[in-house]
């Protein structure tokens, strides 16, 4: 293993490491009944209609029953505050918000209409699991359908116990979104049945059986372009990557696990999704259900910097061919649903309303891109670099968050019964 390669597994690992011992547009199948065809806005992004009766409002428009909150940039809202319950622990938090009934989750979790909202909490902190979820959805003022955690090794099994009674608190029943990394074998020994990792995919297929019978988000090592290594003989090749990841989905779905709904999560960085390999990553259509990528902005002008849509389209210079991921993925990938598995907008000192400026045009940029069907934050007060995502960095960050996440195309009723 060569030097760079070391330090490019060891920080990836990291990367995916936020839990503890208890979290170890062109017309497309999924547009919404009514939307147009594709068209081009001024600022290069795919266009859309919008909708109404299918739940696809006009992101300005006022919104009956959101309590009002205090900020700069979006319409007003009206003031009545909605009530709020006690959960589990005793602590306020809101009720779950007022749900367009024409959206809900369908098959293999894709919503009928609008976009499901999550959050992966406390990240690269000590405060994880239901503790921090429910301190996120207490300051947010939002119930969030989707829970983002993080599994790896072959020990642990999952969902826990704790997840699954996240997905399952009534009233306010969740999605499961569950990472998944394997450790001790290579891709190419596990596509190739490596005895320890198979042997932990039949426990981990009973457990699931046995405890979790709901519809859940899956993935196999997530963000996996960054331990690419195009060498015959690596383990680590695209091709492995693919093979290995086939060989996790058809094992466990061969023992009886028929709740998964796969999402293959790519790193989204552009000079991985430009090398030759990268399509070879994908593998195959009866095995993927969704197609997520993990994509962050940047408070400070230079790379990263600017609202949603050079969030869903980054590009670079020197890279002058590549579309954007949004739009290479609605290309390549026309008849498969988007998730934003990760995302979030780095705070800065010298630039503070940046955050708040990015939710608030966030609002009315997200219509355009009609193949999203869920973004999940990642919410973490430092990364490795010590970089914060937290939605409530300034006052103004949390009440453009609140106003964000009680838009009409966030709301959507979620069923994760295994049809």
């Amino acid at each position: 293993m060569t030097t760079a390669f070391a330090l490019s597994v060891v920080t990836t690992l990291a990367w995916a490491w936020t839990g503890g011992v208890d979290e170890l547009g062109i017309p497309l199948p999924y547009s919404h009944p009514g939307a147009s065809g594709p068209g081009s806005a001024a600022d290069g992004s795919p266009t859309v209609h919008v909708d109404p009766s299918n739940g696809w409002i006009d992101p300005t428009a006022p919104e009956p029953g959101v309590p009002a909150v205090p900020d700069q940039g979006l319409p007003g809202r009206p003031t009545t505050a909605a009530p709020s319950t006690a959960g589990p622990d005793r602590r306020p938090h809101p009720a779950p918000p007022v749900r367009n009934p024409s959206c809900r989750t369908g098959e293999k979790l894709v919503p009928t209409c609008g976009i499901l909202w999550g959050v992966a909490p406390g990240a690269f902190t000590e405060q994880r699991g239901a503790v921090a979820l429910a301190a996120f959805e207490r300051k947010t003022e939002r119930h969030q359908d989707i829970y983002h955690a993080y599994h790896r090794g072959e020990k642990q099994l999952f969902p826990t116990k704790e997840e699954i009674g996240i997905a399952r608190e009534r009233g306010r029943e969740r999605l499961l979104f569950l990472n998944w990394k394997p450790v001790g074998a290579s891709w190419e020994e596990i596509a190739e049945g490596d005895k320890k990792t198979d042997a932990y995919l039949d426990r981990l297929a009973k457990h699931i059986r046995k405890n979790y019978r709901e519809q859940f988000f899956f993935t196999v090592h997530h963000e996996a372009e960054d331990n690419v290594r195009e060498k015959s003989g690596s383990g680590y090749t695209a091709d492995d990557y693919a093979k290995m990841y086939r060989h996790v989905v058809k094992r466990l779905r061969a023992r009886g696990v028929d709740n998964l709904v796969t999402v293959l999560v790519h790193m989204a960085y552009v000079p991985h999704t430009t090398k030759s390999w990268f399509d070879r990553m994908y593998p195959g259509d009866d095995v993927v259900d969704w197609i997520g990528f993990d994509t962050y902005a940047y408070s400070d002008p230079g790379y990263g910097h600017g609202d949603l849509t050079e969030l869903l389209n980054r590009r670079m210079g020197s890279r002058p061919t590549w579309p954007g991921f949004y739009n290479w993925a609605v290309n390549r990938h026309a008849d498969k649903p988007l998730m934003v598995a990760e995302w979030g907008v780095w705070s800065s000192k010298k630039n503070p309303g940046h955050k708040a400026g990015f939710y608030r045009d966030m609002a009315r940029q997200i219509p355009r891109f009609k193949n999203i069907r869920a973004m999940v934050h990642f919410d973490t007060p430092h990364n490795q670099k010590g970089m914060d995502s937290r939605v409530d960095a300034t006052r103004e960050s949390l009440a453009a968050y609140r106003r964000l996440g009680h838009l009409p195309i966030f709301q959507v009723e979620v069923d994760n019964a295994l049809s």
